[in-house]
């Protein structure tokens, strides 16, 4: 009952919280479209509303799909192998970023058959690949005990040590290059990697995506081991504070 109302409390909580934080911006946000959309019909006194709305609605479902206007031409490449491919790793580590998702209704059946077995096999995958971490931090830790002939000190210097070096690797480190490759701020990096990492996958950053933007070949393909490799790192570091909550 304790643990149920702590859980409940913690929620109703960050509502709070979030509720005074974004709702006036996005009251703000609200009210400035709607001044502009009035301002134009009232501009342009040969734009229909109906059409108009029409318009609008056909821009952001191509948006989402990954179409956008330059000049007299469309801009694609959300579907190409690399985006197919970064697609594919989001289905089935279950970050669902939401950005993009299949249209056709093979696209969807063949998502589904995908990641019912792609969600299991991404789960071994990632056990393994932590089990590899753990093990390595334990025989750092015994070749340290028999060098200095230390106990416990050894263990929790190595954990210590594997801790600063996930967060540098696999948190603070990444943000530079997404702040070189998308121009992002710092703090927009630290946030998408979190957010990435955690699996929460809220899709208001994703790599690759800006159409004004080239990127190199490598650049997904890198994101994708490092999404692999962090999310063993940081299930790793939740099973901890699991652990110390429990």
């Amino acid at each position: 009952a304790v643990l149920l109302a702590a859980y409940v409390g913690y929620l109703g909580m960050g509502a709070a919280v979030l509720q005074a934080l974004e709702r006036p911006v996005e009251v703000q946000v609200a009210q400035q479209l709607l001044r502009e959309y009035l301002g134009l019909l009232a501009n342009h006194s040969c734009l229909r509303e109906p059409a108009l709305q029409r318009l609008m609605e056909g821009i952001i479902q191509a948006y989402k799909s990954g179409i956008t206007l330059q000049g007299n031409t469309t801009s694609l490449g959300r579907w190409d192998y690399s985006g197919s491919f970064f697609f594919s790793i989001s289905a089935i580590t279950t970050i669902g970023y939401g950005n993009l998702s299949p249209s056709t209704a093979v696209g969807r059946i063949f998502c589904i058959v995908f990641a019912l077995f792609g969600i299991p096999l991404n789960l071994v995958l990632l056990n393994e690949i932590g089990q590899l971490m753990l093990l390595g931090v334990q025989h750092c830790a015994h070749h340290l005990e028999e060098l200095f002939h230390w106990q416990n000190k050894a263990s929790f210097l190595m954990k210590t040590c594997a801790l600063v070096t996930g967060v540098l690797l696999f948190l603070l480190l990444p943000p530079l290059l997404f702040s070189d490759k998308e121009g992002w701020s710092y703090e927009e990096g630290f946030y998408y990697s979190f957010i990435t990492l955690s699996t929460i996958g809220f899709g208001d950053y994703v790599i690759g995506m800006n159409p004004d933007r080239t990127y190199p070949s490598w650049y997904k393909n890198v994101i994708s081991l490092w999404i692999l490799f962090g999310m063993a790192w940081l299930a790793l570091v939740i099973r901890f504070c699991i652990n110390i909550l429990e």
